[in-house]
């Protein structure tokens, strides 16, 4: 039987990266995968998608902005399948990429089903049905998440899919109805419309990307509507059936009570943590009613020695959240003076068009905590880059504390804005106030003169606007 200081339980971005951290602090570290290594972000999810994303901005600008930009196609083609060829071998360079990380850190890879047999042993399953035990002095659970889907909507990879299918598949459907508008449905949105598909999004709740504050949601409709993407909010699904040609949804709200007709359904309703036949009630790991791993800020759990990260603990099920806690899950189990993670105010992206990044308290929240809030906006149409770019719906809208100019939250939408995030995160983290992030000189002419802009907003004492 082979021992260990850490074996982690799923190499996806959560895991991986804490092996990594684990093995830089001197641990002997194992780590354990049925699939592969690098999980659904990097093989079927974040990865491939920001690249038919790229495409799909390519196909939009090709069909719909030629006249704007001054050039004209005649016999325009566009291949999704050539799309979905590039996202497959950008997938692929990267989890090579892990790979290789794997050996430079001197982390043994097992690949095979893990289950705990006891608090220090690991029993993993190869996929020949042979067995291997290994005892290690920490286990992690980083077994992610997967799709909740309605039992009674079947799911046939076909007609019926989800995110998974859907970014495999090598043709283009024809139209497709989206059955939820979170980062999965808009995001599929946004690829499948640019190449002309057309695209139904069906959501139960009364706005777009309802965990997103009230004006981005209103926003983002606006512009998908204008790229004829038909948006139903405050719509449920009554039922669901498969056709010969394709899928019929029965639908029912405000604006539509009929059966709606599509090639394809897409399910993006959500997902629940992959907590199932790994063993844990047998150990005694504590789980939420919905199947979540209980963890405290340490990321450790009720059984000393066993911890949990990244979506399974549904903290927060982004990829860079558990890529953090995977580090200060490490460095926890060292005794290494580290620091906590403030859900409220991790970073934000849905990388649609236009692309949403927010972090902290909407306006509604914050004023729902009983802060005296001020509010600094700025318009992209306002930013001479954005302009230039041809892409200036959206903007940038800052809340502070007005008593002593705490940053609350921001919430963008507009051109590139998953990269002017940072700037504000980091401000929250250090501190700073509107005040300084206005007084910081920003390049000129830049995205990020908007944040400067808002900052200026904020304070009273707006420049542009």
């Amino acid at each position: 039987m082979s021992n260990y200081d850490v074996m982690v339980i799923g190499a996806g971005p959560a895991g991986y990266v804490c092996a990594i951290r684990a093995a830089q602090l001197g641990q002997k570290v194992a780590i354990v995968d049925k699939q592969w290594l690098g999980g659904v972000c990097l093989n079927v999810g974040c990865i491939p998608s920001k690249s038919l994303l790229k495409n799909a901005e390519v196909a939009h600008t090709l069909r719909e902005r030629g006249k704007e930009f001054g050039f004209t196609l005649e016999n325009l083609t566009l291949d999704y399948s050539v799309a979905v060829k590039r996202s497959r071998q950008v997938s692929d360079r990267l989890t090579k990429g892990v790979g290789f990380l794997m050996k430079k850190n001197q982390i043994d890879v097992h690949m095979g089903t893990a289950r705990l047999i006891t608090r220090d042993t690991v029993q993993v399953t190869d996929k020949d049905g042979k067995t291997t035990d290994y005892q290690a002095k920490n286990i992690v659970i980083a077994t992610g998440a997967s799709v909740a889907v309605p039992p009674v909507w079947h799911i046939d990879g076909e007609k019926v899919v989800t995110y998974w299918e859907a970014i495999l598949q090598t043709k283009l459907p024809k139209s497709v109805i989206v059955i939820g508008s979170g980062a999965i449905g808009v995001e599929f949105s946004t690829v499948w419309s640019s190449y002309g598909t057309k695209v139904t999004i069906v959501e139960m709740l009364d706005r777009m990307v309802p965990n997103e504050d009230e004006e981005v949601s209103k926003e983002l409709q606006k512009a998908f509507e204008k790229n004829k993407i038909t948006c139903l909010p405050s719509h449920k699904v009554e039922a669901l059936e498969t056709t010969e040609t394709g899928v019929r949804v029965k639908v029912s709200g405000p604006k539509v009570n009929e059966v709606l007709e599509a090639e394809q359904v897409l399910v993006a309703t959500g997902f629940k943590p992959n907590s199932k036949g790994l063993g844990l009630e047998e150990v005694g790991v504590k789980l939420t009613d919905r199947g979540m791993i209980e963890i405290d800020e340490r990321m450790a759990t009720n059984i000393p020695g066993i911890w949990a990260i990244g979506d399974v603990t549904g903290k927060l099920m982004l990829a860079h959240v558990g890529s953090a806690q995977g580090i200060l899950c490490a460095e926890n189990m060292v005794g290494k003076e580290t620091h906590t993670l403030d859900y409220v105010m991790m970073p934000r992206a849905t990388y649609c068009f236009p692309q949403i990044a927010s972090f902290g308290y909407t306006e509604a929240q914050a004023k729902e905590k009983g802060y005296e809030i001020k509010v600094g906006r700025f318009p992209f149409q306002a930013n001479g880059k954005a302009l230039g770019l041809g892409d200036y719906a959206g903007w940038v809208k800052l809340i502070t504390d007005a008593k002593y100019g705490e940053i609350l939250g921001a919430h963008l939408i507009g051109p590139e804005v998953t990269e002017l995030l940072p700037e504000l995160t980091l401000a929250q983290m250090m501190e700073l106030t509107p005040a300084e992030i206005a007084r910081n000189v920003h390049a000129h002419p830049s995205l990020s003169e908007a944040l400067m802009e808002a900052a200026h907003s904020a304070e009273g004492h707006a420049i542009h606007t």
